[in-house]
């Protein structure tokens, strides 16, 4: 039989044919696809021609095709529905990429060729885009040990191949924890103050756990801070909530994920050493544009003060009002987003229960997510309920040119279940590239409680910021504009990659959006005027928390990335791992008893199972060029075609073509400045 992840694309844009793949298939899929790239590899670096740029840097671009096309579909599958089987798959099929990948960008011969053509670059009348190609190539062979002699190559793909385990391991094991430590309730009075439909979600949730009737399963997210914890009036669920969240990953046994950890950062202070870097930071830093950790430092350490400041200021409130509940009692940190709340409540008259019910998933999509694109960019959306997804939640949607021409795909997938990651994010199946005609599948992922059958899927605020903001990623891919595939949609710096979508959440409050999808769920009433001011006020409320609770991750990510591979030596067992943690975060000035951390290291999957590894300060270092960039767009009339077109010419199209600090200078007449971030996070003094 015809293995459906090999055979040729039949669907509209080459859509994965999810229907017909099956978990035997990828095995077999891996294997053919790595002998054939091995292949196409061998033909490029055999040539005896003298290296150019067809035959060796354009060649490479086409190389692969089919092994991409399996990884993107099966990784998607890891994150989004991680069965049994597949993570077995996972387990078995990662460090063979990872030994692939190695054998080719090891490959001296494939160095000597980049390396030749690189060396005589400005003689090549070489376009801008494969210019740059040429450039980045170069470096990032460079970066991953191409130029090492044998011995140390050897090491390296012996570092990368236990790293490839470990980080696989890392989110499994996590997945497996998060899913045994949900929160189990049989007494439906203790979930007083929780909207019904998010407790009907959770009668389901144990229908699916096969608990007995009347019994109640509250499944936990990534963040620390869980969003029931806003609502839940009863104390004692509240810190079983909490306890439950900041233990995840270090209940000991099979799913505890420290030990992990301890190989992990070892091992990445060792190959950095290896590759001439003081430490792993150091590396992560030079991929990015931040270049080095002390302009990381200098940001972190210019918010990490006014942050905590503020948060210990929004304490006392939170204490005063605690206070009124629980006489003599101290605020503990179960107790903050419910006080939280209840402070916003009263000070902005707003709150998550009243204007829930104005935020429903099917019209904030097609009438909040949709409506601004489309003001923005021209772009329509089409459901297409005849092409299935890889899951029955999945819908997909047909995109549109302004002309009617078409864009891509957009599949939206945003309720949890037990085999999805925690969190939130934007996949791509196929990537938009002109040299092999392909045009953008893009996935978005949510975690959204899924009510019961009939029932209407209500957002908070903060699950409405978190749409917008996928989709801005999802913008990223979808308007692609590029010629090579290395370059297409957010193959951009992992350190600017989240200032396109932090930028669409400009957005959600924006007086010509708001009304056009915020409307009451059983009446149609729209969002009454003084609320919708109230929530623009109430913006800034809360900021001291968020800012530090942020910032205390990434210091925690870039304290166990700044360490020497001595030092990681030294820590070896599971109380060290955690004793590192409380260390690390009252040297950097950000420990406080009431919060912790967005993430504590047992659970902080953006950095052990990769990704954003020493890079967590990215999106503090995006949103730099995110707030400055909201102003632009203030600045020349916001949502307008013109500024939409503007935008995507000189950002959202570019991928990774060219330096993002140049494509950002071109937008801006000049580079980013700090004042309207400070301005934004109430950090201004």
């Amino acid at each position: 039989m015809t293995n459906p992840l090999l055979a040729p694309a039949h669907l509209p844009y080459a859509l994965p044919d999810y229907a017909a793949i099956k978990d035997e298939h990828f095995i077999p899929a891996f294997e053919t696809a790595m002998e054939e790239h091995r292949a196409e590899i061998e033909e490029i670096l055999s040539n005896d021609a003298p290296a150019s740029i067809e035959n060796t840097l354009v060649a490479l671009e086409r190389t692969g095709q089919k092994l991409e096309r399996v990884a993107r579909i099966f990784f998607n599958q890891t994150s989004a529905h991680a069965t049994e089987p597949i993570k077995a798959i996972e387990e078995e099929i990662a460090p063979k990429l990872t030994a692939h990948q190695d054998a080719i960008s090891l490959d001296p011969r494939l160095w000597q060729r980049i390396d030749a053509l690189y060396q005589q670059r400005d003689e090549l009348d070489l376009d801008s885009e494969t210019k740059h190609l040429l450039e980045e190539k170069w470096r990032d062979l460079r970066r991953e040990g191409a130029a090492l002699d044998d011995a140390a190559r050897a090491k390296l793909a012996e570092y990368n191949s236990q790293l490839s385990r470990l980080t696989t391991a890392f989110p499994q094991r996590l997945l497996d924890d998060t899913n045994a430590t949900a929160v189990i309730v049989d007494d439906v009075s203790h979930l007083a103050g929780i909207a019904p439909s998010t407790v009907a979600g959770y009668a389901q949730a144990a229908q699916r756990r096969d608990l007995p009737e009347g019994t109640y399963a509250i499944e936990l997210g990534l963040p620390t801070m869980q969003p029931v914890l806003a609502a839940a009036e009863n104390r004692e669920l509240r810190e079983r909530i909490y306890t439950a969240s900041i233990n995840r990953g270090a209940n000991g046994g099979d799913t505890d994920t420290r030990d992990l950890v301890a190989q992990i950062v070892r091992l990445r202070a060792e190959r950095a050493e290896l590759l001439g870097h003081p430490n792993h930071a150091a590396l992560v830093a030079d991929e990015g544009t931040a270049k080095t950790t002390t302009a990381i430092s200098e940001l972190m350490d210019a918010l990490a003060p006014v942050a905590v400041q503020n948060a210990k200021k929004e304490a006392a409130d939170l204490q005063a009002a605690l206070e009124k509940d629980h006489p003599g009692e101290k605020l503990q940190p179960w107790d903050w987003a419910f006080y939280e709340e209840k402070v916003r409540a009263q000070r902005y008259a707003v709150d998550d229960a009243t204007v829930k019910p104005y935020f429903e998933l099917t019209k904030t999509l097609n009438d909040g997510v949709f409506f601004a694109a489309n003001r923005l960019y021209g772009i329509t959306f089409q459901k297409r309920p005849d092409l299935v997804g890889y899951h029955e939640d999945v819908d997909i949607y047909e995109v549109f040119e302004e002309d009617g021409s078409k864009l891509g795909l957009f599949l939206f997938d945003p309720y949890t279940r037990d085999t999805k990651y925690g969190g939130a994010w934007m996949n791509d199946q196929v990537g938009q590239n002109r040299l092999l005609d392909e045009k953008a599948i893009i996935v978005n992922n949510l975690n959204i409680a899924k009510p019961t059958a009939g029932e209407p899927t209500l957002l908070t605020i903060d699950e409405v910021r978190t749409l917008f903001h996928e989709f801005g990623h999802a913008l990223h891919g979808l308007l692609s504009d590029v010629n090579y595939p290395s370059f297409t949609g957010t193959s951009v710096p992992r350190d600017v990659v989240e200032f396109p979508s932090q930028v669409n959440e400009m957005w959600i409050l924006h007086p010509e959006v708001l009304p056009n999808y915020a409307r009451h769920v059983e009446t149609g009433e729209v969002l009454p005027a003084e609320i919708a001011n109230k929530l623009r006020e109430a913006q800034i409320y809360g900021q001291g928390f968020a800012t530090t609770e942020y910032l205390a991750a990434a210091l925690l990510d870039q304290a166990w990335h700044r360490i020497s591979a001595a030092e990681a030596a030294e820590i070896t067992t599971r109380e060290q791992v955690m004793a590192f943690e409380k260390r690390a975060l009252e040297e950097a000035g950000v420990a406080m008893d009431e919060l912790q951390p967005r993430y504590r290291t047992s659970y902080f999957a953006h950095t052990f199972a990769g990704g954003y590894d020493a890079g967590y300060y990215s999106y503090i270092w995006a949103e730099v060029f995110d707030a400055d960039a909201v102003k632009w767009f203030e600045e020349n009339g916001g949502l307008t075609r013109a500024n939409g077109q503007r935008f995507r010419e000189a950002l959202l199209g570019r991928g990774g073509s060219a330096d993002m600090l140049d494509l950002y200078r071109d937008l801006r007449g000049r580079d980013a400045i700090l004042e309207p971030l400070l301005t934004r996070r109430g950090l201004t003094g």
